[in-house]
C-alpha cells in the first residue's frame, strides 16, 4: 500500500501547505497538549523571524541541546527556514562529547533546555560560551524568565516582532533545495565524530518515499529518538510531515507507557529499532491494551528475530523493514509483509528503484551476484559531505560517486540483499551505531588501563553489546567493573558504556602491530577470557 503525496523541494512547504489546508489538524503532541498546523506555523515563523533579527546569515550554524520535544521540532524548521544550519545535541552527552561536537560546528546560537532529568544544563551553557568565543547567544529552549547565561526565548522572539517581514521573506526565498539544512553527526572507525551535512532535498526526497511506503494518511507516530540522530529528524519528524501526521513526543522509552499513548492517541504504527520493537511486543499490556489503531509495524538498524516477525504478521499487521544510514539519509532498500517470514528476518530487501546500489570489492570493483561485497550507494539526495572535512568525504566516496556503506552484503537471486558483516569495527546495540575507537580512547585514558580493545558480541536484547578487553599499565590492578563503568559514564553516553570488562595478560596481536579483534570476537565466543 502507497499513498500519493505532494512533492515539494523543502520540508517546511509541506509544513505551509497544511497550515493553509488543515490547520486545525493536530502537528504535535507532548506532555498532554496538542498543537495543531496553523500554531506550529506561526511559532516556526516567529523563531525564523527572530534568528533574522539576531543578524544570523545563510549557512550560520544553529545548536539546540534537548530532548524530542516540539520545542526541538520548532527550532530546526525555523533555522532551516531562513539557509542556517541546524545541529541537534543529545541532553545525555557528556561535556567532552558536546564540546567535541561545539567545537567542530561552531554555532552562532545555543538553544537549551534549562534540565533534563536533574541536570542542570544553565551552567553547562555558561561554560559553553566561556570556552567558544564564537557562541554569541544562549537561549532558553523552554519558557520562563532569563536564567544565568540563557536569555528568555520571550526576549528573542520580541526581536523577531521588531524585524522587517520583507527582510523574513526574502532569506525564505532564497533557500534552495540543494542548500545545506542539518549537520548530523555521526562516528567513523577511527572514533572521531563526523558531521555530515544533510541537504534540504534529503529531508524531503528519503522521508517522502518512507511516507509513501508506510502508506498511511495523517499517521499518528511515536518520537523519543534523540534528536541528533537521523531516525528522528528524517525517518520520522520529516516523514511524518510530508504526509500531514502527528508526532507524538515522549522524551523517554518505556515499553508500557507506549502502550499506553497508542491507546490514548490511536497512534497508527510501531516504528522503531528491533530492540524497542520486541519489548513493547512481548509486554503483558499489549494483550490488554486497545492497540486497534495500528496498523503496521517497521524497524531498521539491526535485524529483527523470525519468532517476532511470525507474531507480527499473526496478528494481521503489516510490516515494513528498510535499511539506510545517516549519509545516505533515506533508506535505500525496503522488505514488506509480501516478503516471507524469513526474507524479512535475513534480508534488507530491495532497493529503491530511484537509488543506485552495487557491491564492490577492496578496489570498488563491483562483485558478481552471490559474492560478497560491500554496499556501495548512488542517488541525489545523499549528504553533501562531511562538514569541513572535504578529505573524510573523499575517503567515503568512489571515484564514480557512489557512497561506501562499510557494510558488507550478498546480493540473492531474487533481486534482494543480505547483510553479512561490516567492513568497519562499528557494532549496532539497541539501533546505536558504536565505534568502539571511541570507547578505546576513552579507556586508555584511564591510569590504570595500558591498552583497551572494544567488540560486540551478540546480546538476545539490545542485537549487540560491548566487550571491553582491558591490558594493564605495569603495576596496576584489574579494577571492579564498576569502578570502570564509572569512569566511562562520566566521560560517555550511556549507551556507549561496555557491558563486559576483562583483564587478559595480553591480548592477540597481528603481524602489523594490531589487536587482532577477529580473535578477541572468536574468544568472546567461545566464553574464554585469556588472549
Amino acid at each position: 500500500m502507497t499513498l500519493t503525496l505532494p512533492v515539494l523541494s523543502r520540508i517546511n512547504d509541506y509544513l505551509d501547505l497544511y497550515a493553509k489546508n488543515t490547520p486545525e489538524a493536530p502537528a504535535c503532541w507532548f506532555d498532554g497538549t496538542f498543537t495543531n498546523y496553523a500554531e506550529l506555523a506561526q511559532r516556526v515563523d516567529t523563531l525564523a523571524r527572530a534568528f533574522v533579527g539576531l543578524g544570523l546569515r545563510q549557512g550560520d550554524r544553529v545548536a539546540v541541546l534537548s530532548s524530542p520535544r516540539p520545542e526541538f521540532l520548532v527550532s530546526m524548521l525555523a533555522a532551516i527556514q531562513i539557509g542556517l544550519v541546524w545541529v541537534g545535541l543529545n541532553p545525555r552527552y557528556t561535556w567532552r562529547e558536546l564540546a567535541y561536537v561545539i567545537a567542530d560546528a561552531q554555532p552562532r546560537v545555543v538553544l537549551s533546555l534549562t534540565a533534563f532529568e536533574g541536570r542542570d544544563f544553565i551552567g553547562l551553557v555558561a561554560r559553553m560560551l566561556s570556552e567558544f568565543q564564537f557562541i554569541d547567544h544562549g537561549f532558553m529552549l523552554d519558557r520562563g524568565p532569563a536564567v544565568g547565561a540563557l536569555e528568555d526565548l520571550c526576549f528573542l522572539n520580541s526581536i523577531g516582532a521588531t524585524t522587517p517581514l520583507a527582510d523574513h521573506v526574502a532569506r525564505r526565498n532564497a533557500v534552495q533545495a540543494g542548500d545545506a539544512a542539518v549537520i548530523v553527526y555521526t562516528s567513523g572507525s577511527s572514533g572521531s565524530p563526523k558531521g555530515a551535512v544533510l541537504p534540504h532535498r534529503s529531508l524531503v526526497y528519503g522521508p517522502g518515499v518512507e511516507a509513501e511506503q508506510t502508506g498511511i494518511k495523517q499517521p499518528r507516530v511515536l518520537c523519543n529518538f534523540p534528536i541528533n540522530h537521523v531516525a528522528c529528524v528524517g525517518d520520522t519528524c520529516c516523514a511524518n510531515l510530508i504526509a500531514g501526521g502527528m508526532l507524538a513526543f515522549d522524551e523517554r522509552f518505556d515499553p508500557a507507557h507506549y502502550l499506553a499513548l497508542v491507546e490514548k492517541l490511536r497512534l497508527t504504527q510501531l516504528a522503531h529499532v528491533p530492540t524497542v520493537v520486541q519489548l513493547v511486543l512481548a509486554h503483558p499490556d499489549f494483550q490488554t491494551r486497545d492497540v486497534s489503531s495500528l496498523q503496521l509495524v517497521a524497524w531498521g538498524g539491526a535485524a529483527l528475530p523470525i519468532d517476532v516477525v511470525r507474531s507480527v504478521r499473526a496478528r494481521g499487521l503489516r510490516m515494513l523493514a528498510v535499511y539506510g544510514m545517516t549519509e545516505t539519509v533515506c533508506n535505500v532498500t525496503w522488505a514488506d509483509d509480501r516478503f516471507s517470514d524469513e526474507a524479512l528476518a535475513t534480508t534488507i530487501g530491495k532497493p529503491d528503484p530511484n537509488v543506485e546500489l552495487k557491491l564492490i570489492d577492496d578496489n570498488c570493483v563491483a562483485v558478481a551476484d552471490g559474492q560478497e561485497g560491500e554496499i556501495a550507494v548512488r542517488h541525489g539526495a545523499m549528504m553533501l559531505g562531511y562538514f569541513n572535512r572535504p578529505e573524510a568525504t573523499a575517503t567515503a566516496m568512489t571515484p564514480d560517486g557512489f557512497l561506501r556503506t562499510g557494510d558488507i552484503a550478498q546480493r540473492l537471486s531474487d533481486g534482494s540483499y543480505r547483510l553479512v558483516g561490516r567492513r568497519s569495527e562499528m557494532y549496532k546495540s539497541g539501533g546505536y551505531n558504536i565505534y568502539p575507537r571511541e570507547i578505546e580512547q576513552c579507556l586508555e585514558e584511564h591510569p590504570s588501563v595500558a591498552l583497551a580493545a572494544v567488540v560486540g558480541v551478540p546480546d538476545p536484547v539490545y542485537q549487540e553489546v560491548g566487550l571491553a578487553w582491558l591490558m594493564r599499565k605495569p603495576g596496576a590492578a584489574a579494577l571492579p567493573d564498576q569502578v570502570i563503568r564509572d569512569w566511562c559514564r562520566e566521560r560517555l553516553a550511556n549507551y556507549k558504556i561496555p557491558k563486559r570488562f576483562e583483564w587478559p595478560d595480553e591480548l592477540p596481536m597481528l603481524p602489523v602491530g594490531k589487536v587482532d579483534k577477529l580473535q578477541l570476537k572468536r574468544n568472546s565466543q567461545k566464553g574464554t577470557t585469556s588472549a
